[in-house]
């Protein structure tokens, strides 16, 4: 069942000892996933931009329709903007909860598809009364062939104030973020007439207020706060980001092999001046206190003195 409609991927509900797979991880993987489950090794045409990996991930090549993985044998899984690629979308989240007792779908919303429509694309998402419907993408009305995303995933999020808050106030209006857990509520085509107008039909008010609720001011004013003070903390987030490999970087780390034996941990390994890239959820010189600051230290130097010292 949905939990929550959480503002981004940092919003995330995760232990810290939480173990996370991230499927269909693209070129902005999750530094919080341990593992990493990829079908397109070597083709960007399902992603922008080349493939990312974070030295400590494991990088498992399978198909999300076919997860090689024990059932629940992950506390959370992130599947952000893969599943309207896939071909049998009904099948991917049935492996999703098998693998996975809880976890955070992200798509675009038939809105954001409008605007910056993908080929690779082939389902539109809505949320509806908390639950997920897919409607084939060939079926639904709507200009696919005018592409808009360098205006509005490229220029206004790092040009407009108010643009920037727009996500994190109105988290649906362009994106579907969808936190479960326990099991996905969804249906994929739906024949309900009253379901099925919101992709077929122009939307009246009673639609729209469905989608969006009406709020207070008082409610409109804790939204727009608390979404510029997310705004910020994005900010600096992003100005503290570690170093993602490429897949050549990490096949030189890692030869022969994108899934270690056993499930284990992906060996220690680093690239100077990122401390990030060792295995630090189970190095044996770092006490369980000082393991979450270990990936915020910036420079290995730090990282030998703190393995010294303890």
């Amino acid at each position: 069942m949905k939990v929550s409609t959480p503002k981004s991927r940092q919003d995330l509900h995760i232990k810290r000892r939480d173990r996370v797979l991230e499927v269909g991880p693209g070129n902005r993987p999750s530094f919080r996933a341990n593992v990493l489950v990829e079908k397109f090794l070597g083709d960007d045409t399902h992603r922008c931009g080349g493939l990312r990996i974070f030295p400590h991930q494991q990088l498992v090549n399978a198909a999300a329709e076919a997860l090689p993985f024990a059932d629940k044998e992950f506390d959370y899984v992130i599947c952000n903007q893969v599943l309207e690629h896939s071909d049998d979308p009904a099948q991917f989240l049935r492996e999703v909860m098998r693998v996975g007792k809880a976890g955070y779908i992200e798509t675009p919303s038939l809105l954001g598809e409008w605007l910056f429509p993908k080929k690779s694309h082939r389902w539109v998402v809505l949320n509806i009364g908390d639950k997920l419907f897919l409607y084939d993408k060939r079926r639904v009305p709507g200009n696919y062939a005018n592409d808009y995303g360098e205006l509005f995933l490229n220029y206004l999020p790092y040009q407009s104030l108010p643009y920037k808050l727009l996500p994190f106030s109105e988290g649906e209006l362009l994106h579907v973020r969808y936190e479960w857990k326990d099991d996905i509520d969804f249906l994929i085509n739906p024949t309900d007439e009253y379901y099925s107008k919101f992709f077929l039909r122009k939307w009246d008010r009673e639609m729209v207020c469905t989608l969006f609720p009406p709020r207070g001011f008082v409610t409109e004013l804790r939204r727009t706060l608390c979404a510029a003070a997310h705004v910020i903390g994005d900010k600096l987030r992003r100005s503290q980001e570690r170093r993602s490999l490429s897949l050549e970087e990490y096949k030189a780390l890692h030869p022969g092999d994108f899934k270690y034996p056993g499930g284990g941990n992906p060996p220690v390994t680093g690239i100077p001046g990122h401390i990030s890239d060792i295995s630090y959820e189970k190095h044996p010189l770092i006490p369980d206190v000082f393991r979450i600051f270990v990936c915020a230290i910036p420079n290995s130097k730090a990282y030998e003195k703190l393995t010294r010292v303890f």
